[in-house]
């Protein structure tokens, strides 16, 4: 499968990935302290909130995952295949997720909660559109898979096994977007707060009209028939 992806789904995995990491960072450093891209924490805090009695953190954290839950079914239902190709609905799907992630913006300037339930569903989408165009191998918005199957394939290098160093690149280039966004979500809301989540919607909204040409293009030029001698 990874032999088959063209440049434009490496180079878009490790955009989404540095956009994920972006809003991550942000939502850290925000009013809420919490991350919206991945839901095991979130699920663990509301275990606790839970056995607390909190019911309004508890409610708050259950809607969190909710959403994250809901625009992974509107990834499913936009796109609605799990193999790779140009020219399926990633540019409608990512133009979703940067609605959402401007809604969220918004919101998140006035410090409402409603921010995060936004960006959840906008990284549901992503995480799903992106487990779908990779073949089920790869997630952009966290990156604990990717370093536990980077340590396998490192245990399995050491044993003399094959390893296929093509996913390995892969994985490196997500893990590397992700850090760098984080890197780049801190420095940005250091100079504009939560104004900083403009940033990453306005990314994913340029990776989705760059998509769109991109496939635009690749159909008004398909490539030649090989030549028979």
């Amino acid at each position: 499968m990874l032999q088959k992806l063209g440049s434009w789904a490496w180079m878009g995995g490790a955009a989404l990935a540095g956009i994920a990491g972006m809003v991550n960072a942000i939502g850290f450093l925000s009013y809420s302290h919490q991350g919206v891209t991945h839901l095991t924490g979130i699920t663990s805090q509301m275990g606790i909130a839970v056995q607390s009695l909190d019911t309004a953190n508890t409610g708050h954290l259950a809607l969190v995952i909710g959403t994250f839950f809901t625009g992974a079914v509107l990834s499913g239902f936009i796109i609605r295949r799990q193999t790779l190709k140009l020219g399926r609905r990633y540019g409608m799907a990512l133009g979703i997720e940067g609605v959402l992630l401007c809604v969220a913006a918004l919101l998140m300037r006035r410090h409402h909660e409603a921010g995060s339930y936004f960006a959840s569903a906008a990284f549901g989408l992503q995480n799903a559109m992106a487990s779908t165009y990779s073949g089920a191998i790869l997630r952009t918005t966290h990156v604990t898979g990717i370093v536990t199957d980077l340590g396998a394939m490192i245990g399995h290098a050491l044993r003399g096994m094959d390893v296929e160093w093509p996913r390995a690149r892969l994985y490196l280039m997500v893990l590397g977007g992700f850090t760098a966004g984080g890197i780049m979500g801190a420095a940005v809301f250091r100079l504009v707060g939560t104004d900083a989540l403009f940033y990453p919607a306005g990314l994913t909204l340029a990776v989705a009209a760059g998509y769109a040409v991109y496939s635009h293009y690749a159909r008004m030029h398909p490539p030649e028939p090989p030549t028979s001698l």
